[in-house]
């Protein structure tokens, strides 16, 4: 297993964590990993993890509560979709309610 690969086992473990209807960012990811300047490393992750089902990357946006990463899956709205069917409200591309369901991996 290359450093990477394990890299991103951990950051699929987090990310298997976050609650339904709820949301974290690359970077609070990346915090509780002990590398906090790695929040674009985490965004590959998610990225790499599409073909694995049980990863819910949609919940996994930018700090200010944006689908920066929304281009990454498959259909035009796909990401936003799939975060609306969990009551998440989304306006231009940016969660409404972003502090009220913002998830911090440690808590």
């Amino acid at each position: 297993m290359s450093k990477e690969e394990g890299y991103f086992d951990k950051v699929y473990k987090v990310a298997r964590k976050i609650p339904y209807g709820r949301v974290t960012s690359y970077g609070a990811i990346a915090k509780y990993l002990g590398a906090a300047k790695s929040a674009r490393m985490v965004g590959w992750a998610m990225n790499a993890s599409h073909n694995d089902d049980t990863v819910p990357a949609h919940r996994v946006v930018n700090k200010q509560g944006l689908l920066t990463g929304k281009h990454h899956f498959d259909g035009i709205n796909l990401m936003q979709q799939l975060l609306e069917s969990e009551g998440v409200i989304i306006e231009n591309n940016k969660i409404v309610n972003f502090d009220s369901i913002f998830w911090i991996p440690n808590e």
